[in-house]
């Protein structure tokens, strides 16, 4: 089986490629390689260096964030297109971009600056959900994260301050979800695909 994972949710932009259930390549594209215009051409060149077409996929599993809104749907739109091609069923699944940094056998909080005052937080036991996606304000960050949880953020640019104050040392740094990792979780644990993807937004549209 030949798994493709990608993730668009940051500005460092990834894919994997996982067969018979072992990661065995990644890139990571960053700078002006993120942005191009030709990513979807990088994206065909990493296949083809490692001996595969489109059509030799099984399964697609793109990032669904929380993160760059337009950046996800420019890969799940990618992996929908890219699953067309040929016949033999093609699957385009996808995993909150947020599994990616977590660990197995670690207690994780994950935490987003969702813009407007707000952050959002997620709570994971290894890579099982122990709390759901929530928005709070500033002020109730500390009382988001379950004591004695690792805190980590894909946002550091932006809120790593903060973070260091609500939470010292508890907090581990700013960490980028890569597609190398979503594919270990996407191979080792197939309950957690989500059929049908669509980016996760957490906060309702302006009016």
């Amino acid at each position: 089986m030949n798994l493709l994972a990608i993730d668009r949710s940051t500005d460092t932009q990834s894919v994997a490629l996982a067969v018979d259930g072992k990661v065995t390549a990644s890139r990571v594209f960053a700078g002006s390689d993120a942005r191009s215009g030709d990513w979807p051409v990088k994206v065909r060149g990493f296949l083809s260096a490692h001996g595969l077409a489109p059509a030799d996929l099984d399964e697609i599993v793109v990032g669904q964030g929380p993160g760059s809104f337009a950046g996800i749907r420019a890969a799940l739109a990618f992996a929908q297109g890219l699953a067309i091609p040929g016949e033999g069923g093609r699957r385009v699944r996808g995993l909150p971009s947020t599994l990616a940094l977590t660990r197995d056998g670690a207690r994780t909080a994950v935490v987003g600056d969702a813009r407007r005052g707000l952050f959002w937080v997620v709570v994971y036991d290894g890579v099982e959900r122990v709390k759901d996606f929530t928005l709070v304000p500033k002020e109730g960050l500390g009382n988001a994260v379950p004591e004695h949880f690792a805190v980590v953020t894909p946002d550091g640019a932006r809120i790593e301050p903060l973070l260091q104050s609500v939470f010292g040392h508890h907090y581990k740094g700013s960490m980028t979800p890569l597609a190398a990792r979503l594919a270990e979780v996407a191979v080792s644990r197939s309950d957690l695909l989500v059929d049908e993807p669509l980016p996760i937004y957490l906060q309702p549209p302006v009016k």
